[in-house]
């Protein structure tokens, strides 16, 4: 399969082929091949004639045969584009024309949010197509936690800019896997960044508003190393400002470390490389220097048994219910309907705090 730059590349250069199928759950690389080919493949004088847009949910599969069919003016081809194509019921039907399209046409398919199934008569059609040079089938897969460090210094270097390990770190874990929104927040970053400095955690909680010293990472490297004081700062922070950090976000990023701790006790007979491999982190940075995330897991393993960890984890689960309105009276006279979010989260840091 292409990659979105392959894809760009070739059309870029004139390598057009009849019809373009994007699909997957993740829609950044949908988005930008899609939007690079409705700027670049006709003149706007020619856009008049020659551009057709359509919308799954309003419109059946003759609708878009009878826009694929027609010859373009005045043009050497015409664009016709599919949006929203998940939602069309009559999607299988356009098999036919997969087979033989009109190659004065461009027909670009966004299939959004999943995945065609390729055991049914449409995506086998659009493979043998693929084969014969007819069509470009491309899969945009959401990443794997792991790779979104990398993701993130990829894309700012193609913009000319560089990012410190830890600042990256913290920017991957903080925004989630939703590579639109971490590709909003670059750019507002790179808005007023000198270009040559490389950016740093100052930089990203200037622009950003992501702390570098009150965030969930500095929660949850102070609650590995069971430094109280430090993590009744964080929470104080939170509860001061709520909108930097809501409840379900933190538990979640918590439970994910949590979690991946517990991995870390039934590997602790192989090597730190290996056990950092495992849980899809790093384990050195410079020669012989562990990365801060990754010391965080020894931490933890030095302070709480294997019973101790799965108590941490339930507690997690409790809270991140607690803060959605899912009550749990059988654990006690602790909660209330009208708890505040920081009250939970002092809450949630002490029990663990506790734990011995």
């Amino acid at each position: 399969m292409a990659s979105p730059k392959e894809i760009i590349r070739d059309v870029k250069q004139g390598k057009i082929a009849p019809i373009y199928f994007l699909h997957g759950e993740e829609e950044f690389y949908i988005d930008e091949i899609a939007d690079f080919i409705e700027a670049n493949t006709l003149s706007e004088d020619q856009k008049a004639f020659n551009q057709t847009i359509l919308y799954g949910k309003d419109t059946d599969f003759k609708q878009v045969l009878d826009a694929a069919r027609r010859y373009p003016m005045l043009a050497e081809r015409q664009l016709v584009v599919l949006k929203e194509a998940q939602s069309m019921r009559s999607l299988d039907q356009l098999e036919a024309y997969v087979k033989n399209p009109l190659p004065t046409t461009l027909l670009l398919i966004l299939h959004k949010h999943k995945k065609l199934d390729s055991r049914k008569k449409l995506g086998k059609s659009l493979k043998v197509a693929e084969k014969a040079g007819k069509a470009v089938l491309f899969e945009s897969k959401k990443p794997y936690e792991n790779e979104l460090p990398n993701w993130i210094r990829n894309y700012l270097k193609d913009k000319g800019a560089q990012i410190e390990e830890e600042a990256g770190l913290l920017l991957a874990e903080y925004l989630g896997n939703d590579l639109s929104k971490i590709a909003n927040e670059l750019e507002k970053l790179l808005i007023n960044h000198p270009k040559g400095q490389l950016i740093g955690k100052a930089e990203i909680e200037k622009n950003i508003g992501i702390s570098k010293d009150y965030n969930v990472f500095e929660l949850q490297s102070a609650l590995a190393q069971k430094d109280a004081l430090k993590a009744q700062r964080i929470v104080k922070y939170y509860q001061a400002n709520p909108k930097a950090g809501p409840l379900p976000m933190l538990t979640g990023v918590l439970y994910n470390f949590f979690s991946k701790a517990y991995i870390c006790r039934f590997l602790s007979n192989l090597d730190d490389v290996s056990i950092a491999g495992a849980i899809g982190q790093r384990a050195y940075g410079r020669p012989g220097q562990k990365t801060k995330r990754f010391a965080d897991y020894r931490h933890v393993q030095k302070n709480y048994a294997l019973p101790h960890l799965e108590e941490v984890i339930a507690l997690l689960k409790i809270y991140d219910l607690r803060s959605k309105g899912v009550g749990w009276p059988q654990v006690g006279d602790f909660f209330n309907e009208q708890t505040e979010s920081g009250q939970l989260l002092q809450e949630l840091v002490s029990r663990i705090l506790q734990i011995d």
